[in-house]
């Protein structure tokens, strides 16, 4: 059954499910193909249709093993991809999505990414990207591991297009609520974060342990709850178990106290001044 699902709004007006799916690490392995994309299917089947991938992960094995698991569902999908800052030249970046394109057997992807900032002009990149929209080849871009410096570049450079911009952000690295959130917020551009449980390096956590507790909800859920408090968050955990998936889309059902926020803020303080932006 599919779950209610709140959206994130970006700024085409394309309405975006705030929980979605991280695919890092995923498809490297082939005894455990079956089960990640059994957890794939199961996350589709509870609404969970941002999947994220990257030509990175697995050296383009990840994009495969989404390939297989959207087979015949393509249009149920929200399909978000990223380009290695080392391919994103004018014409590296168009070659490396029709590479991308032949793994995932389609034909578009919803939304492509620079993956971080690299040794290219970004107005190159961003050529590229116009060039794909252009196309068809892909619906909308956007950026990853962009600092507030890195995105007023981007605009600079002609970036006034992007869509998103996806970063690390959960309940131990909070460094973007400073400055990067809210200006983004001002342009009507969500944030996806991901690992937002810190790769599970959250779960014991004393703080998170209590507040789990008094919901009688997983850990992970507080975390992902938590992380999808914010106006214009959407989040992208990664699960190799359709079990965990499930698990994170009842996160959705979650509704934290303001007594669950205070203690969760002396645990893990806001920042009270510009942090660099940190990366996994």
């Amino acid at each position: 059954m599919t779950l209610a699902m709140r959206a994130v709004t970006l700024p085409s007006g394309m309405q975006m499910p705030v929980l979605g799916q991280g695919t890092w690490y995923l498809g490297e392995h082939p005894a455990t193909r079956d089960a990640e994309i059994a957890a794939l299917r199961t996350g589709l089947d509870l609404g969970l249709t941002v999947i994220d991938t990257a030509e990175m992960y697995g050296d383009g094995a990840a994009e495969e093993l989404v390939g297989a698991a959207i087979a015949g569902r393509r249009d149920d999908v929200v399909l978000v991809d990223k380009v290695m800052p080392s391919n994103a030249s004018r014409r590296g970046t168009v070659r490396a999505c029709e590479r991308s394109l032949r793994r995932l057997g389609t034909d578009h992807i919803d939304l492509y990414l620079l993956h971080w900032r690299g040794r290219y002009p970004l107005a190159d990149t961003v050529a590229a990207f116009t060039e794909l929209v252009d196309a068809g080849k892909i619906g909308q871009w956007g950026v990853s591991n962009f600092d507030l410096a890195d995105m007023a570049e981007l605009m600079s450079a002609g970036g006034e297009a992007c869509a998103t911009d996806q970063i690390l952000y959960n309940l131990t690295r909070r460094g973007p609520e400073y400055d990067l959130l809210p200006w983004c917020r001002e342009r009507g551009m969500p944030v996806m974060a991901y690992s937002p449980i810190e790769q599970g390096r959250i779960l014991g956590q004393p703080a998170v342990l209590r507040v789990a507790a008094r919901h009688e909800v997983s850990p992970a859920q507080v975390a992902l709850a938590w992380v999808l408090r914010a106006d214009g968050v959407a989040a992208i955990p990664r699960s190799a178990d359709p079990d965990h998936v499930r698990q994170n889309a009842a996160a959705l059902q979650l509704s934290l106290t303001e007594q669950d926020l205070a203690e969760l803020d002396r645990a893990f303080p806001p920042p009270t001044a510009p942090q660099p932006l940190e990366m996994l």
